[in-house]
């Protein structure tokens, strides 16, 4: 049994959603100043990194961070190879994949895990269209994952989030074979947050 950690490191040179509040690690208090212990102190949007969307993320008044389904955020889970794909993933690339009909948790990996290298944000990643994502709640998925900050435009969001199903945005495939894995995906549990940072492994079967 082996682990993957696919989770992105939370660092101030980071890349961040456009419009989102940059990264700032900074001390608190230092025990170097004469405090008794070192205090750190965070500033980052909750979309920051490897996070997870809340349905209030796009809905006003629907359900928030600390209610995200723990059943869904832990279970088996497909990681795709989606790299060959050279644009969004509509529908017609998301059949090509060829996932298997009742896949709960969807993982796609995309050329935008290389991305991470890279401290500036990427106008050109991959994303999924609409009607793509309207094809993976067809076949079943609960949890859509993708390698960079979105899974795509608005429309794309809604859909999933009207379907229930759970966007895992920020991860990093660049080291995980395709396959079956067990997720464990656990987002900070925040109140009335329309999304929250998560540690997410993936765990070989």
């Amino acid at each position: 049994m082996a682990f993957f950690d696919v989770s992105v490191t939370i660092r101030a040179a980071m890349p961040v959603f456009p419009g989102n509040p940059p990264v700032s690690v900074t001390q608190h208090q230092r025990i170097a100043d004469g405090a008794p212990a070192n205090v750190g102190r965070l500033d980052a949007g909750l979309h920051t990194g490897t996070h997870v969307d809340a349905p209030r993320h796009f809905v006003d008044g629907a359900a928030g961070a600390e209610a995200l389904p723990l059943d869904v955020l832990v279970g088996p889970a497909l990681v795709v190879d989606a790299t060959a794909a050279p644009g969004d993933l509509d529908a017609a690339a998301i059949d090509a994949l060829a996932i298997p009909q009742g896949t709960q948790r969807v993982l796609l990996h995309t050329r935008n895990s290389a991305l991470w290298a890279h401290a500036e944000f990427a106008e050109d990643f991959v994303a999924i269209a609409a009607d793509g994502a309207r094809r993976l709640i067809a076949l079943g998925a609960r949890l859509v994952g993708i390698d960079y900050l979105s899974v795509g435009d608005p429309a794309a969001h809604h859909a999933l989030i009207a379907a229930g199903v759970v966007p895992l945005e920020g991860i990093d495939l660049s080291v995980v074979p395709a396959g079956a894995y067990e997720l464990l995906c656990l987002p900070l549990k925040i109140e009335g947050a329309d999304g929250a940072p998560a540690r997410v492994l993936l765990r070989t079967l």
